[in-house]
């Protein structure tokens, strides 16, 4: 994923596109990748709709991986007019507020222009606190403005209900993450290299770029010398890098089978090649991962709820910052294991070939994976009824 600066909220020239738009503000990467997932999830009933995501995270936020979005640098100010240019510019049909309590002016200006609006992912260090306890408690009023708010704190809750917010506008969530979709596969191919491979020992490293593969191969030859019939299969980030990556793994003498040009692994193979078409066939067949694209600093790393959710225990690397916080996640939660070196990565690897340990770690990442989805999945269903909503507005206006 390439990085670049988000685009001005008040860049000239920038028209509001036809048909829905929701506006999203969002004040972490994890809940912007969230935001990205619910609007591809929402773009599959309801094509013509964009999502209009600012943020304060200026040069952190990673290039959209999808049509239908735009990025802002940064939401209207609480200056009157500013609020009142933004949202006659866009026009949105739902605001989505990801980044705490809200301000003022804004939510009179949603109230006033009858934009319908959600609070999402309210954590406790982002509830602010009463004023006074013996004066009536202002918050009730501005929370109150919207028309649901998502919590996964259970003490926020209790806290909005003492505020005196309606128990109708809460849900009791689990964090908002992104969720996923995972890849395809073939169960007729799943079944036949099952069978191939016999139960030997078998590791995937993915989204692998061509400066890291000396150095999983090198991990390779290391765990080789002590489970010998260790299979690694190596799916590339970039299709254009196959014959590069076949020279690679040729001068490190590896046994090799390619994938690409029709070769199976054999009960000698030592490295299967392939590109990223069949990533839904490799997560499931190997019960340990590498999520590559990670090994350097300098890179930003790939999303894993993909490997988690079709049962990988997960290693990744120090250039993790694209998903940072949700590696944090996995890592707290036993589903994910950060490797610093060749040599650590080599005993990962042996460790979590030759115990129990990688099918723990597997459903501790399934956990991770449903409790995001629950968030998501809440979320999406009601953005599809405020939406369809504003639509009946809309047409009987």
């Amino acid at each position: 994923m390439n990085w670049r600066p988000p685009l001005s909220a008040t860049r000239p020239g920038q028209a509001r596109p036809e048909g829905e738009l929701i506006w999203a503000h969002v004040n972490s990467i994890d809940r912007y990748l969230a935001l990205c997932d619910l609007g591809a999830r929402l773009r599959q009933h309801r094509p013509d709709l964009t999502l209009l995501i600012s943020s304060d995270l200026a040069e952190q936020i990673p290039a959209p991986f999808q049509d239908g979005q735009i990025d802002l640098e940064q939401a209207p100010t609480e200056a009157p007019g500013d609020v009142r240019q933004f949202l006659d510019h866009w026009r949105p049909d739902l605001c989505i507020w990801g980044s705490g309590v809200p301000r003022r002016t804004l939510m009179r200006g949603l109230r006033d222009a009858n934009i319908p609006s959600v609070l999402v992912d309210l954590t406790t260090d982002e509830l602010p606190a009463r004023a006074s306890r013996w004066l009536p408690d202002q918050r009730q009023r501005l929370l109150s403005a919207f028309n649901t708010i998502m919590t996964p704190a259970a003490e926020v809750y209790d806290q909005l209900v003492r505020a005196g917010v309606d128990t109708s506008k809460i849900s009791h969530t689990g964090p908002l993450r992104g969720s996923t979709c995972p890849p395809t596969y073939s169960e007729e191919d799943l079944n036949q290299m099952q069978k191939q491979l016999g139960g030997r020992p078998v590791w995937l490293t993915t989204h692998t770029r061509l400066e890291e593969l000396t150095s999983i191969l090198n991990a390779h030859r290391k765990a080789l010398k002590l489970l010998h019939r260790l299979l690694l299969i190596v799916s590339l980030d970039n299709w254009s890098d196959l014959e590069a990556a076949r020279a690679i793994i040729r001068g490190c003498g590896l046994n090799m089978a390619d994938w690409d040009t029709g070769e199976e692994p054999e009960e000698l193979t030592q490295v299967l090649l392939c590109d990223a078409d069949d990533l839904g066939l490799w997560y499931r067949l190997a019960p340990v991962c590498l999520m590559a694209g990670s090994l350097e600093r300098r890179f930003v790393g790939h999303n894993p709820l993909d490997a988690a959710a079709l049962g990988s225990a997960i290693m990744y690397g120090k250039g993790n910052r694209g998903h940072a916080d949700l590696y944090r996640q996995l890592t707290q939660a036993g589903a994910a294991v950060q490797v610093r070196s060749m040599g650590e990565l080599a005993d990962e690897v042996l460790r979590l070939s030759a115990s129990d340990k990688a099918a723990e770690m597997a459903l501790a990442g399934w956990r991770i994976v449903t409790e995001g989805a629950e968030a998501t999945d809440h979320l999406l269903e009601v953005a599809q009824e405020l939406l369809d909503v504003q639509e009946v507005e809309h047409e009987t206006a």
